[in-house]
C-alpha cells in the first residue's frame, strides 16, 4: 500500500472518530430540543421540587379520584395540551410534565434524569388522585410505559411510540456503532413485558419518524391481551394530534 493511501485511510478514520466522538458528547443536543411554554397563567403552573432542580407543570386543578399525567415529545410545548384536555377529560386533573431545560424546568434533560421526575410527580399525585391515567407522546411514550411498569397506573395510552430509541438512531445513524455510543436508550420494549393494565397504542398512518414496524415489535413485547394498536388515518407523526380520531379514541379509553 503506497504511503499516498495509507495516508488517506489514516485521515478517512481520524475523522471518523471524532464524528463519533461529537456524536458521543453531543448527542442529547440531538435527542432533546427544548421549548418554552405557550401557557403562562400562574393558576396553570405547579412546581415539583427535587433535589437537584425544580421541575415545572401545566395543572388543570379538580377535586375528585381521576389524574391524567402527560409526557411529551422531545420538542414537544406541552402547555398547548391543556385546553383540550381540560375539555375533553373533565373529570381528570391534568398534570403535563415540562421535561428538564423545558418550560422553565430546571436541570438538562437525561433518560435516568427525566424517569426520577416521573416516578416523584406520580407520587405526589397519587396521594390525592388514586385513579392516574398516564399518556407519553413520541419521545413520552418511553417515559410513560417505563412509569408503568413500576407504579399503579390506571390506564396507559402511547402515541407514536417506538419499541426503543436505540432502534430508531440506528436507523437513522446506520454509519454509526449507536449501539455503544448511546447514552439514553428508552426501551419501552423491555418496560412493556410488565405492563398489566388497559393499553392503547396509537400510531400515525404515515408516520415518517417512527416506523411502524418499530411500534409493532413494542405492541407484540405486551403480554397478550394487554395491549390495542390503533393507527389514526390520514396522519403523520406531528399532525396525529390533529385527527378526530385522536381525541375521540383516547376519550373512549378514559371516559369509561
Amino acid at each position: 500500500m503506497s504511503r499516498t493511501l495509507m495516508s488517506l485511510v489514516a485521515l478517512i478514520v481520524a475523522v471518523y472518530l471524532v464524528l463519533c466522538a461529537a456524536l458521543f458528547f453531543f448527542q442529547r443536543s440531538l435527542i432533546y430540543f427544548p421549548q418554552p411554554n405557550a401557557v403562562t397563567s400562574a393558576d396553570s403552573r405547579m412546581t415539583l421540587s427535587m433535589p437537584d432542580a425544580q421541575i415545572s407543570l401545566i395543572t388543570r386543578e379538580r377535586v375528585g379520584p381521576r389524574a391524567l399525567i402527560y409526557f411529551g415529545g422531545n420538542a414537544e410545548d406541552v402547555s398547548r395540551n391543556l385546553p383540550e384536555f381540560a375539555e375533553a377529560f373533565p373529570d381528570y386533573a391534568v398534570y403535563l410534565l415540562n421535561y428538564r431545560g423545558f418550560g422553565g424546568s430546571g436541570g438538562s434533560p437525561s433518560e435516568a434524569a427525566i424517569a426520577e421526575d416521573a416516578l416523584a410527580l406520580f407520587d405526589q399525585v397519587y396521594a390525592s388522585h388514586p385513579q392516574i391515567a398516564v399518556v407519553g407522546r413520541s419521545l413520552g411514550s418511553g417515559v410513560a410505559v417505563r412509569l408503568a411498569s413500576q407504579r399503579p397506573v390506571q390506564q396507559l395510552i402511547l402515541v407514536t411510540p417506538y419499541n426503543s430509541l436505540e432502534e430508531i438512531a440506528a436507523q437513522q445513524y446506520p454509519w454509526v456503532p449507536v449501539k455503544w455510543l448511546l447514552k439514553d436508550r428508552f426501551e419501552s420494549g423491555k418496560y412493556a413485558a410488565h405492563i398489566r393494565v388497559p393499553t392503547l397504542l396509537l400510531a400515525a398512518s404515515d408516520d415518517e419518524v417512527i416506523p411502524r414496524a418499530s411500534t409493532q415489535r413494542l405492541l407484540e413485547n405486551f403480554p397478550q391481551g394487554v395491549a390495542v394498536l390503533r393507527v389514526v388515518p390520514d396522519s403523520g407523526h406531528n399532525s396525529i394530534s390533529d385527527r378526530a380520531q385522536y381525541l375521540q379514541w383516547m376519550k373512549d379509553v378514559l371516559n369509561r
